[in-house]
């Protein structure tokens, strides 16, 4: 979250940020909440310094009746202190709330607009196939070679499950081998995390683990739910604890299954695997010095390898810089990769298959990271930073599609070939 003097110091610039983003705030009863809380810790204080003299004054009375008067006083005093402690709990809490609901700071140089349709296109790589046939989608492909068993999932889980299966396990091994080997050579740790958090740790990353418009799977009767990124279990790990700056930056990977509601989530674009409630990720997550400069220049890192993963496959992708409408709150910026689907909705379009955000101190503050510099007095809040290095499903779907051939058979990118043992399905 954004720290509490700085939205006060900065009222008009947050509120136009939030204004840019879609987001509705009221810094008004922001306002007037901290005042609130301010006035109640000066009557506190007061209380506690007339409950401090009359304790004093007890051993001293001159008399009985003097004494039972201040031990009457004490007693009105510290029914005053518990009422006024209580009531400032109770603004602190919706005073937090509302900090939390708003969102990070952007970067000046993101494109502003409401929708998706405001990002901006940075750069494209690689050419689209060209077909000299009518070309299947990946939902075809996996029928036609018995890649993927929907009707077993949907049994077995409900709509929105499935099985992989033959080939296609062999694609999805591959590619986390793929991703592995390309964020340890980039100096990425790697890490296999829970499948479940806590939900105060899935707050302090940013997701809403209650509410009709979660996106997340809660285990009933338990303050934990099931993860929808290794972000929330690689982020959640440093919670509460403090980092020398030397060390910094901290780069680490980690491969999770990965679960979704998906709420809302309809139409033909988003069929078959591009949008379900379980698929497997390689996440990269970063700790940086709390400068900019410092947390860009690992956001740069981390879109470079996230294109050279899928330049390796041979898959033509665009860049995209994410208008502010469309961010979440935590990311300062994000950028996301769409890789050419030609299956995709009607005559092939590009599809989302990973994103890059720079966080800031937005997330580290939620979470109390910290860092130390041994020639300073005080601690920061590092910044934090998130990239895909590939989502298996959306990868699986660009690789169906593009490399389907003529005869029907589809090709296996040269880079996955030594994993999957096959240099082709069918």
């Amino acid at each position: 979250m954004l720290d509490l003097q700085y939205i006060l110091d900065n009222r008009e610039a947050v509120q136009q940020n939030c204004d840019n983003r879609g987001i509705t705030v009221s810094l008004d009863r922001l306002t007037e909440l901290d005042s609130a809380r301010r006035l109640h810790i000066q009557e506190g204080d007061e209380l506690r310094r007339q409950q401090k003299e009359t304790s004093g004054g007890i051993p001293k009375a001159k008399d009985n009746d003097e004494r039972q008067q201040l031990i009457a006083k004490g007693k009105e005093l510290r029914e005053q202190i518990g009422a006024i402690e209580a009531k400032q709990k109770e603004i602190e809490a919706e005073l937090r709330t509302l900090q939390a609901d708003i969102p990070n700071m952007t970067h000046p140089a993101a494109p502003v607009g409401k929708t998706e349709d405001d990002s901006q296109v940075v750069r494209t790589w690689g050419e689209k196939p060209n077909f000299d046939f009518e070309p299947l989608d990946h939902v075809a492909l996996a029928e036609k070679h018995n890649l993927i068993d929907f009707e077993a999932g949907g049994r077995v889980a409900g709509h929105g499950f499935y099985y992989l299966k033959n080939e296609a396990v062999m694609l999805e091994l591959a590619l986390i081998q793929y991703a592995v080997e390309k964020v340890r050579a980039a100096g990425f740790s790697i890490h296999t995390t829970p499948d479940l958090a806590r939900n105060d740790v899935l707050e302090g990353i940013g997701f809403n683990p209650r509410g009709n418009e979660t996106q997340i799977y809660s285990v009933e009767n338990s303050d934990l739910s099931l993860v929808a990124t290794a972000e929330i279990t690689l982020g959640g790990a440093e919670k509460d604890q403090m980092m020398d700056l030397d060390q910094l930056p901290i780069l680490r990977a980690g491969i999770s299954h990965c679960f979704r509601t998906e709420a809302g989530a309809h139409g033909r674009a988003g069929r078959g695997i591009y949008r379900v409630h379980q698929f497997t990720k390689v996440e990269m997550f970063a700790f940086t010095a709390p400068e900019s400069t410092a947390s860009d220049e690992v956001h740069a890192k981390i879109v470079g390898i996230e294109e050279e993963i899928f330049q390796g496959l041979g898959l033509h992708y665009q860049v995209i810089d994410t208008a502010t409408g469309d961010l979440g709150g935590p990311a300062y910026r994000k950028y996301d990769l769409e890789a050419w689907m030609p299956g995709r909705g009607e005559g092939g379009s590009y599809g989302e298959v990973t994103s890059a955000s720079n966080c800031t101190d937005y997330q580290a503050r939620r979470l109390n990271i910290r860092c130390k510099n041994p020639n300073e007095k005080g601690t920061k809040f590092v910044h934090t930073l998130n990239g895909t290095a590939v989502a298996v499903t959306r990868a699986l779907i660009a690789i169906l599609e593009n490399y389907q051939q003529a005869d029907g058979s589809i090709k296996i990118p040269e880079v996955l070939q030594k994993w999957v043992g096959q240099d082709k399905i069918g």
